[in-house]
């Protein structure tokens, strides 16, 4: 339930869609490539959702928060060979940084496991973690050749187009996936086991659900825009301060090892800020070294 409620909203951004201005551009593949890359992405995404959803199960807010982190490192690795993403001394501290960081929390005792999870369980949703924010890069990574090499359209309603189709495509394989495993019969008694009762429990699902599509939308939208490797700078923000906010919201206990994990995390982070600020002074320099040019030309 927890890997379809992130994607299950998608009809919501319809609404964006037909508020958008209509175009007369149109993509310069065919719709066969165009199903092709909807479905293999969307297949992805499914598939990380519930990787993601099996960590957050085994671990604690904090611990989950801090091996996310360690999709920066994952993504200057894929935006290299992908998307020809230059790699730089900053970028690389970074990979370095981040890669240390989750290596702390690896070798981390299980003192701060959800109650009831075993060290098996524990290993477990490290390991799936990990392994969803590999996956997780890879995909933005993907999504951004997918828009420079093939869709090449200008207008905005490509990321809307993206965010929905892969959407539906990781919904229908999430609902097989829920009847496949039998979770589906235990969805009545989760409701009512519910501590706030049923209609908070529907609440919550769609609160999540809408929450998600209006994330999904920003990320997409950034790596449109930008590229991917911005896109999952920005994502990372929110895992610097979300052990903060689970020790202030889930009393998680926050270690020294994790302390130190969280500070190596952030080090690491702010490598790849540095980086794209560098990045983005030498384009302004150029474009208006390339304005001046035009202005006055040499004699």
């Amino acid at each position: 339930m927890e890997t379809l409620v992130q994607t299950a909203a998608f009809p919501i951004i319809y609404i964006q869609l037909l508020l958008l201005p209509s175009s007369s551009e149109s993509s310069s593949c065919s719709l066969k490539t165009m199903v092709l890359i909807y479905v293999l992405l969307g297949v992805i995404v499914a598939g990380d959702n519930m990787l993601y959803s099996v960590g957050l199960l085994y671990l604690s807010a904090s611990t989950y928060s801090l091996i996310c982190a360690t999709q920066l490192a994952f993504s200057a690795v894929f935006s290299y060979f992908i998307n020809a993403q230059k790699f730089t001394s900053l970028i690389l501290n970074s990979v370095v940084l981040l890669s240390f960081s989750a290596t702390l929390i690896a070798l981390n005792d299980n003192a701060d496991a959800p109650s009831g999870v075993s060290r098996s369980k524990y290993i477990v949703g490290f390991v799936c973690t990990l392994a969803a924010s590999a996956l997780y890069s890879l995909l933005l990574s993907l999504m951004q050749f997918s828009f420079e090499k093939v869709l090449q359209k200008e207008t905005f309603s490509v990321v809307l187009e993206m965010q929905i189709y892969t959407s539906l495509v990781a919904t229908c394989v999430s609902v097989i996936g829920l009847f496949a495993s039998g979770e589906w019969r235990t969805l009545h008694g989760e409701m009512d086991g519910y501590h706030k009762g049923q209609a908070s429990y529907v609440l919550t699902l769609v609160g999540t659900a809408v929450t998600w599509q209006v994330c999904s939308v920003g990320v997409v939208g950034l790596i449109f825009l930008v590229s991917s490797l911005f896109s999952n700078v920005i994502s990372t923000l929110s895992l610097a301060v979300t052990p903060l906010a689970a020790l202030a919201v889930f009393r998680d206990k926050m270690s020294g090892i994790k302390v130190l994990a969280m500070l190596i995390a952030l080090w690491g982070f702010a490598s790849y800020v540095q980086q794209n600020h560098l990045d983005d002074l030498k384009l302004r320099r150029a474009r208006k070294q390339a304005h001046a040019s035009r202005v006055d030309p040499p004699c």
